[in-house]
């Protein structure tokens, strides 16, 4: 009889540590449940992200190619056609909804499709930099002259030309075997990273703020360009030329929104009359565009940027980015 409270008490003992084990093992499958509902969500939402911004883009090529038809007997691209006017940001949590038709769009996601369409060659091409033994002392000029123009650091253009040679010398290497009439040697891999656009440039010794500023006005596609003179803003024009100031720069860009150029020699008419354009540095027409898509679900946004090289009716994606953002709530 002594012995029946400790016995009473051991069974007390199990059966609290059976129900503690219990509640454990309770807990952990709920949390694994809860896990996978989540990736299971995260999954979906990544998904329904891919196609919608895939379809963005197909948006932007329709557009493209429906210029492209248009304009195939004169070649013209300028900053009043559909292709350069953005799309604003609009709803599509109906689409999104997971209920039938007649639910209402509060019971989906919050989901909004912005994006815009802009032409590569509006910006000088860093491509020009590289297309000799020798960097031309004019297309020296001109960046440095855009580096001026944006108050960039002292420096900055040697600093874009040497990081450039070293990272693609086989572009001189070709050049120069080219005129002496010698096959191309091998080039070694041991320089620096090759950028791939100007957000790169850092690779090459760049600041987030130099690179910043030189956003708008260079870009590096994957062969030389022209300048298009009917998209370009006034500070690449005001670069390309030399004896051209911003002055004379905006009255160009002004008089194009009245008449687009129709041919490069149009321009004359906006510049002082020493300026010497050289075709094969200007135009009026764009091969290359930089597509952009936004989607906002909720307090993220994903963006993707995309590099189309339009050759005649045919559309060519070059290079895609996506870049995924937290937003801040709290900004206005």
């Amino acid at each position: 009889m002594t012995q029946r409270p400790h016995q009473r008490g051991a069974a007390l003992l199990t059966a609290m540590i059976i129900v503690t084990l219990i509640a454990s093992l309770a807990a952990g499958m709920v949390w694994q449940q809860y896990r996978a509902v989540q990736i299971e969500a995260a999954d979906r939402a990544r998904a329904q992200s891919t196609w919608i911004l895939q379809g963005a883009l197909d948006w932007a090529r329709l557009i493209l190619l429906e210029d492209a038809k248009q304009n195939r007997n004169k070649p013209v691209d300028h900053l009043g056609e559909p292709w350069a006017v953005p799309l604003a940001e609009a709803r599509l949590s109906t689409f999104l909804a997971t209920e039938n038709s007649s639910a209402t769009t509060d019971d989906g996601p919050e989901a909004f499709l912005s994006g815009s369409i802009e032409d590569a060659q509006s910006r000088y091409n860093l491509r020009s930099l590289l297309g000799g033994p020798q960097v031309p002392e004019l297309e020296k000029r001109v960046l440095e002259r855009l580096c001026s123009q944006v108050n960039a650091p002292p420096g900055t253009a040697g600093v874009i030309i040497a990081g450039l040679r070293a990272a693609f010398p086989d572009a001189a290497s070709a050049a120069s075997s080219s005129a002496s009439g010698v096959g191309s040697t091998p080039v070694s891999d041991s320089g620096p990273l090759r950028p791939a656009g100007v957000d790169e440039l850092s690779w090459l010794g760049l600041d987030a703020d130099t690179i910043a500023r030189l956003q708008p006005y260079v870009v590096l596609l994957p062969k030389l360009t022209a300048v298009n003179l009917n998209t370009a803003p006034r500070e690449v024009i005001a670069a390309l030329f030399d004896g051209v100031d911003l002055a004379s720069a905006e009255r160009l860009v002004q008089g194009r929104k009245a008449s687009p150029l129709q041919k490069v020699d149009d321009a004359k008419a906006y510049l002082p009359a020493s300026v010497q354009i050289d075709a094969g540095r200007a135009s009026v027409d764009s091969s290359f565009f930089i597509v952009t898509g936004r989607l906002r679900l909720d307090e993220r946004q994903l963006e993707q940027r995309s590099l189309i090289e339009r050759d005649g009716l045919h559309m060519n994606i070059l290079a895609r980015e996506r870049i995924n953002q937290l937003l801040d709530r709290d900004k206005p």
